[in-house]
Order: C-alpha cells, then structure tokens, then sequence
C-alpha cells in the first residue's frame, strides 16, 4: 500500500513540476519565434550594418576602391584616381562621399584611411549622424521579456519555497521508498515507478537550464549584423582586401597634409626633459638637479 502510494504522490509532482517547465518552454520559443521573424524581416542597409561594426570605414574603402576613385597601395597609403578628383562624379552613397571628400582634403599628400577614421573630424561627424540616423528607422526589437524587479524578487522567494519543499518532499518519498519492504509484483512495480519519478524530479534543475538556453534570444539584431559582410569588401579579391585592411588598421603612419601644422606667425614649443611630468608633478630628479646648476652658473654651463 505505502508503495502505491509513493508511486501516486511522486507521479503527480513530477506531472506537475514537468507541466511549468513545458509551459515556460512554449512561452519563451512563441516569444523567441517571433522576435526572430521581425528581425529577419528587416532590410537593413549594408553601410548601416557595416557601421553597427564599426567598419564603415573599411567598407566605403572598399567601395571607393571598386569604383575607381581611390588607389591603395601595399603600404596602406590611399592616392587619389583621376575619377576621385573629378568633381562632377561623386559616389551614390553617403558614407563613400564623405571619406573621398576627407581624401580629397589631403590630397596630393598619401593618407591612410585609418588615420581619417581616427583623426578626421568632420568625416567622423558624418559617420556618427549617419548612423544615429540609420538608427533610429530601426523598430523596436525586444528580447524575452523580463519581469519586473518587484515582481521578480517575489517569483525568486517562491522560487525558493517551492525547491525547499520539492527537495523536502523527495527526501521524505526517497527515505520511505528505501525503508519500505514490497511484497507481491504490484508492489515492486508500484516501487519501481516511485523511484522512475524520484529519478526524474533529480533532473528537474538540468531540464530548467536547457530550457532557458535552447530558447535565449539575447541579441538577435546583433547576431545578424555579425553574420553578415559588406558586399564591397566580399567583391574584393585578396590582394585588394589586404591593402585596405592594411591602411585601415594605420593611424599614424600615412597621415596626410599635417593638420597639426602651426599657423604662420607661430613656433613649435620645444618640451626639455623637465616637462615630461605626471599629474603629480613627478619627474626624474637628476633633470632638476641639473637645471638648479644650470640656473647658477654664469651662461647657464652645468658645473665641472
């Protein structure tokens, strides 16, 4: 009798545990289901997706290099073509108009369009409005819908209260079916059939986490930006990928006409050893003992 019983009791908590997991499971795969459909169904521009990856750059590059107007050499200097410096033929697209536009600024002088990326304000500027525009014609793409932080503490501390008395509960049905003696076949099938549901409430917490993960829809906008290439960085056979990937990755070597340059009527600042100082004002001790002799001896000679 205390066998059927068990078999009973433990039958229907599992039901039960089995049936929220299932539940939860249909919920979370209907939301994910459909948050994959809206985002899919998005036609995302291909500079839009470059530039949520920050390689915009690399992209209208690129671009700019298929259609003529740039040359990139081996060393990542970018020249102008004789169509980059046509006016009257200006690229379709945004961003591949504001990086010749930044090339044109330089030219004669060779500039790497990595420097441009980094360095370039107003190109910079462009790249930034472009995507804040671009942005914002995105819909809303949510993820699986958190609860709220009340609500969510209240669902934990239930949480908590249901595992106790489901671990209370296994305990107490494990120590009965272990204590007790079957007799005659239905008891041992009876016993048999508790300890198949004892096996299966084990497992509850595993069958919890997989279901949380083969449902989890964390970033799916994300996701498709990363799985997708530019179509003109795919067009470009290896040679030309390497040199544009090459110049991209430089930010100081090819820098074109120096913008730093001092105005006329101004001179470079030379810095002495003793400028070199921390926040602190920290700075190697022999440079102040040295210009403390420099400052005593006549015509500024360090003492012999």
């Amino acid at each position: 009798m205390l066998q059927l019983v068990l078999a009973v009791s433990v039958f229907i908590v599992a039901v039960a545990v089995y049936a929220g997991i299932g539940l939860r499971w249909c919920w979370r795969a209907r939301r994910r289901r459909g948050i994959l459909g809206r985002v899919a169904a998005l036609e995302l521009d291909p500079y839009h997706v470059a530039a949520r990856k920050y390689r915009e750059t690399e992209a209208a590059a690129a671009e700019l290099l298929l259609g003529g107007y740039l040359d990139i050499d081996g060393e990542g200097a970018a020249h102008l073509t004789g169509a980059g410096r046509d006016i009257g033929r200006p690229p379709a697209r945004p961003l591949p108009a504001a990086l010749l536009g930044a090339v044109r600024r330089h030219d004669p002088e060779p500039v790497s369009v990595g420097w441009i990326d980094r360095s370039d304000v107003e190109y910079r500027e462009r790249c930034i409005a472009y995507r804040r525009e671009r942005d914002a014609l995105l819909p809303v793409i949510g993820r699986i819908p958190r609860t709220p932080v009340g609500e969510r503490r209240l669902s934990a501390c239930c949480g908590c209260v249901g595992v106790v008395l489901l671990v209370s509960f296994w305990i107490l049905a494990a120590e009965l079916l272990v204590l007790g003696r079957p007799e005659g076949l239905r008891e041992w099938a009876c016993a048999a059939a508790a300890a198949a549901g004892l096996t299966a409430l084990w497992f509850v917490g595993r069958a919890n986490r997989a279901v949380g993960a083969r449902t989890a829809c964390e970033d799916p906008l994300g996701d498709r930006i990363r799985a997708e290439t530019h179509p003109a960085l795919t067009a470009l056979d290896e040679r030309q990928r390497s040199y544009v990937l090459t110049s991209a990755a430089d930010d100081g070597r090819w820098t074109g006409v120096d913008v730093s340059t001092p105005e006329d009527g101004d001179e470079y600042e030379c810095w002495s050893a003793d400028d070199w100082a921390d926040d602190d004002g920290w700075a190697d001790a022999y440079h102040y003992r040295a210009a403390d002799h420099e400052d005593d001896e006549p015509g500024g000679a360090p003492p012999r």
